[in-house]
């Protein structure tokens, strides 16, 4: 028997990929051109939320947001932020399903191409590459159902927005 339908539609779960596009992109760098006559060691900090919208029934818009601060010494050499996106259709999934999709495979999804236009702005701005390390979300996911749990939340809330840093 097939899995789809008279008019071509698979029935039953299905988990798809409807667009991938970059929301927000931000580049700066506060203290040029002086801070490229630095010899400091730069240091940078790296931050990464999650935020998901529920769109309608089966589908969502994942954010993954990535903000780089690098500084040298006390001064800030530059602040690349990008907020890559995607529309997720999630269809006959039960809660738990859908919450664990959204929480790993989304941003896994999502990730090459925030660390691509993070990588090409940091160098379109007159800084060494950066190749930032991949990121392990089923552990941060892991994590997050841990603290829902202590806080007493439900694991299977889908809609919730999860920030990590």
């Amino acid at each position: 028997m097939s899995d789809q339908n008279n008019t071509g539609a698979p029935q039953g779960p299905a988990f798809t990929v409807e667009k991938i596009y970059a929301r927000d992109v931000s580049f700066e760098v506060p203290t040029a051109p002086a801070i490229f006559s630095e010899t400091v060691q730069p240091e940078l900090q790296i931050n990464l939320n999650q935020r998901v919208n529920k769109l309608n029934d089966n589908a969502y818009e994942v954010v993954l947001k990535v903000t780089l601060t690098c500084k040298a010494g006390e001064k800030t050499a530059y602040v690349a932020e990008v907020d890559q996106a995607g529309v997720f259709g999630l269809i006959g999934l039960d809660p738990q399903t859908v919450d664990a999709l959204l929480g790993t495979q989304c941003p896994n999804i999502l990730f090459p191409y925030a660390r691509q236009l993070l990588s090409t702005l940091i160098q379109d701005g007159g800084f060494p590459p950066f190749f930032l390390q991949p990121i392990n979300f089923e552990a941060l996911y892991a994590e997050t159902l841990r603290q829902r749990a202590a806080e007493g939340g439900s694991a299977q809330n889908p809609n919730e927005n999860v920030g990590h840093a």
